[in-house]
């Protein structure tokens, strides 16, 4: 029993950063004994992570606590998928600097239903609870409330590092912010929960959880948390809003080449958090990367595990291929998407006062109407930083001399081509 319990463990607490030693040593001697306790009880342990839909995509980041959630199914314990359908709609501050607005509540089902689906990519299906907070939090009535806020004092929350900058800089702070570890502490109530899984800057949240369990009579859970994971830009949290994101839905050659595209000084966290490999194999790479010993081929393995994760084997060496070909040997992929767009619409008369009247092709526009990017803005920004090119050659104006040849190739970034259809021709 206690090599078995000792393995588990050792896999649970992989990764794992509370920002203090000590609150680290404590949760892994408290996670022992409750699963001693546990196997003497002859039950699993009630395991689970929250997460709210803010966006309608699951990334990277969030497949961090959700690969520990397996890892705590796969030793036969109860684990509990829990989507914030309410705290969503409060909003957390302790992931981010300013308050994020309230999310419309029809967005919400529909971000619920997708991370649901995509969750299933890494959990098992079949012994996975899914879980809505709306269920019971949309139930408690304003004494509830006023019963679990009296379990806190208002220094408790004033403390806090992101409360205190925005304390400095006079930036709002909404009342309704005070309530969201309430909120997110009454899930682990409703649940019994054992275990709870989050990001490292929720600790305060998930202590605050341990706390209301107590005060309804309940055994504290224990609290492992985990870094943020920091975009493929190296330098913020990973994020869609920000752009530097990896989707688990998007295509094997996408997955792929974002994974090929972040800086070495990341990539150890990436292996830590994102892959299976053990502590000594993790060592290992450590000192490879350290000794500077072919950065290259450590992500070309990097990303074809993560790629492999989520389409399988044959799908990752096909992106492999495909990276190799078009990326590292510079050639046209076999297939590229084909766009069939009427030429004389993106076809305009361009004015400068220092020369004649031209005209021109305007393929800013053109690759933001085709969704290549988000916006035309991002379109000129990505130009003026010689990351589009037709036909090979790298344009640094959103505009092109006429004429555009019929079958044109657009590449847009590393990745992305377009090959476009005139159909006025």
């Amino acid at each position: 029993m206690t090599d078995d319990i000792e393995k588990q463990v050792a896999a649970y607490m992989l990764g794992s950063d509370f920002g203090d030693p000590q609150i680290k040593e404590q949760m892994a001697k408290e996670l022992r004994q409750r699963l001693i306790d546990a196997k003497k009880e002859g039950r699993p342990l009630r395991v689970y992570c929250g997460y709210d839909v803010t966006a309608p995509d699951l990334h990277l980041g969030h497949t961090i606590t959700i690969r520990k959630l397996k890892q705590f199914q796969d030793f036969g314990h109860d684990v509990n998928f829990v989507i914030g359908t309410f705290t969503t709609l409060i909003g957390d501050p302790s992931d981010r600097d300013t308050a994020r607005s309230a999310a419309i509540e029809e967005k919400v089902k529909q971000n619920a239903q997708s991370y649901a689906e995509q969750a299933f990519k890494i959990l098992d299906k079949q012994k996975t609870r899914v879980r809505y907070n709306n269920d019971w939090l949309s139930k408690l009535t304003f004494k509830d409330v006023i019963n679990m806020a009296s379990c806190f004092t208002v220094q408790q929350f004033l403390v806090r590092d992101r409360i205190q900058k925005r304390l400095e800089s006079n930036d709002p702070i909404w009342l309704r912010e005070f309530l969201y570890p309430l909120a997110q502490g009454y899930d682990a109530v409703e649940l019994k929960a054992d275990v709870q899984l989050g990001a490292t800057e929720q600790l305060f949240n998930l202590m605050a959880c341990r706390r209301l369990q107590e005060f309804y009579g309940q055994k504290p859970q224990i609290c492992l948390t985990f870094p943020v994971l920091v975009g493929i830009d190296g330098a913020d949290r990973m994020s869609k809003s920000r752009g530097n994101y990896i989707g688990i839905d998007e295509p094997p050659e996408t997955i792929y080449g974002k994974t090929m595209s972040i800086p070495d000084n990341i990539m150890l966290q990436y292996y830590e958090l994102l892959t299976d490999i053990d502590e000594a194999e993790l060592s290992n790479i450590k000192k490879q990367i350290v000794s500077g010993e072919n950065p290259m081929s450590l992500k070309k393995r990097l990303a074809f595990d993560i790629t492999k994760q989520y389409h399988g084997e044959e799908k990752a060496k096909e992106a492999e291929a495909h990276f190799e070909k078009t990326v590292q040997n510079k050639e046209l992929p076999d297939e590229i998407e084909t766009k069939s767009i009427s030429f004389s619409q993106y076809t305009t008369t361009l004015v400068n006062s220092n020369k004649p009247k031209e005209r021109v092709f305007g393929v800013g526009r053109l690759i933001a109407d085709l969704s290549m990017v988000k916006s035309r803005s991002e379109a000129i920004r990505l130009i003026k930083q010689g990351g589009v090119s037709v036909n090979g050659n790298v344009i640094d104006f959103e505009f092109l001399p006429l004429p555009v040849k019929n079958g044109s190739i657009i590449k847009i970034g590393k990745r992305r081509y377009v090959k476009i259809i005139d159909t006025d021709k």
